[in-house]
């Protein structure tokens, strides 16, 4: 899980995408030394010292013209702004303060967040001090020598924002408390769901996609728990800059998951699934996250007799990897069935945090085993020899095998089958491992 949100800001060609690529240990920017390469946002995680956490990069931000790219890349840049914890600030030593640098570091200081102001391109740290100490004119504070390049100062770097980030005991860590993201597409009713829950018009509510801009967390209390909502509503729309906005949207939304115990994704009941759904529902899955399906507007929906099984059939058929995620049909307007989303949020999580011991695990696949033979090829028989749960959120399963590839798919998910029928499971997604072990010590 993401500890925190590391957006890198800077006008072009100064080693932005270099220095982000080091930190996530691959070539996912694009390098070169034409200004402006990196157009889109790209995200990825890191660690230092134990702590996760994601790092952004941005496109160059250019002066402001008429051009409609370069305006997406200021705008990009605003947006990584809005959504970072802490922003690095990359200079180049080499060019010293321009325009560009003092009109961004004017944007920084109006966004009020932490900043580390960085030169790179620093080939001589002791050659440089003279043109280092020019950025303090900045007012930005002290800036930091770096070589992207040649990964000079990099670590020292990596210390600060370790240091910078907001520390896990500075946040709510009461582990009777579930995050729950509210997530789906713009105007399917997310805000109107909380402000249900909450009693009152907390989030700005409208027919206007994307009318929320910023996340937003509520703690709440009731009857069944204590909770904090997350509001991963999308953005207010621009004109030819939908594609951005989509960019943004998903971004936001895998930081709300990431951050959350139980994801409840809300489907528009008139609309049924659609292919935005799909690709919201998939970060949930792979996240490993618990799940409810919120169909919403059923008040709104005409209804026939077999009409709630034939619809959670048709939901099954499209998000068919989602089909151990329960259903409920709601409306966050009249709060028709509110209520029971809290059961499933307490049921889903507590199966998205259970821990089943090895021996009833082992019990398990003695007689899966015996009712369901393992495969064989070329002659050779697939023999598993032990089972072990490893993890939590999601329930992740160790199982010892002699041969990798002796173990497909089929098998494996005729095991999850069986400890969802053992053990329910419900909401949550199951991993499997393998394990191989040698084949000498088959014997």
């Amino acid at each position: 899980m993401s500890n925190g949100v590391v957006a890198i800001i800077g006008k072009p060609n100064v080693g932005k995408s270099t220095f982000f690529n080091y930190l996530i240990g691959e070539r996912k920017a694009i390098v070169g030394d034409t200004p402006g390469m990196t157009r889109d946002r790209i995200y990825g995680e890191t660690n230092w010292r134990g702590r996760n956490f994601t790092i952004i990069d941005t496109g160059g931000i250019e002066e402001k013209s008429n051009d409609v790219i370069s305006n997406q890349m200021h705008l990009q840049a605003e947006i990584a702004i809005d959504l970072a914890d802490l922003v690095i600030f990359m200079t180049d030593v080499k060019t010293g303060i321009t325009s560009l640098d003092r009109e961004i570091a004017l944007m920084l200081k109006k966004a009020n967040k932490k900043v580390i102001l960085v030169c790179n391109k620093v080939d001589d740290f002791k050659k440089s001090e003279n043109d280092i100490y020019e950025f303090y004119n900045l007012g930005l504070g002290e800036p930091h020598a770096i070589s992207s390049a040649n990964a000079k100062g990099i670590g020292d770097i990596l210390d600060i924002i370790y240091e910078q980030l907001p520390k896990e005991d500075d946040e709510d860590n009461d582990d009777e408390r579930i995050k729950v993201a509210v997530i789906g597409k713009p105007n399917v009713g997310k805000s109107s769901l909380i402000n249900k829950i909450l009693g009152e018009n907390r989030l700005i509510v409208s027919d206007i996609a994307g009318t929320t801009r910023d996340a937003i967390d509520t703690d709440y209390e009731n009857k069944y728990g204590k909770y904090t909502f997350i509001d991963t509503a999308g953005l207010r729309k621009h004109n030819k800059i939908e594609e951005d906005i989509e960019k943004y949207s998903i971004l936001r939304t895998n930081l709300a998951i990431e951050r959350a115990d139980v994801c409840v994704l809300m489907i528009d009941a008139n609309e049924g699934v659609t292919e935005q759904d799909t690709k919201i529902a998939g970060m949930a899955h792979e996240a490993g996250k618990a799940i409810i399906i919120a169909i919403n507007k059923w008040d709104e929906y005409n209804k026939d007799d077999g009409t709630v099984e034939q619809y959670k059939k048709d939901v099954y058929n499209k998000l068919a990897y989602l089909s151990y995620a329960p259903i409920i049909f709601i409306s966050a307007k009249t709060g028709q069935r509110i209520d029971k989303i809290f059961e499933l949020i307490n049921k889903v999580s507590n199966f998205n945090s259970l821990r089943i011991s090895t021996s009833n695990l082992n019990e398990l696949l003695a007689e899966a085993v015996s009712i369901v033979q393992p495969p064989t090829d070329k002659g050779r028989r697939l023999k598993i020899y032990y089972m072990t749960q490893v993890s939590t959120k999601p329930p992740t399963f160790a199982v010892f095998v002699n041969s990798r590839k002796l173990f497909h798919f089929s098998y494996e998910r005729y095991l999850i089958n069986k400890l969802r029928q053992e053990f329910d499971f419900s909401g949550t997604p199951i991993r499997i491992l393998i394990r191989e072990r040698k084949e000498k010590e088959d014997d």
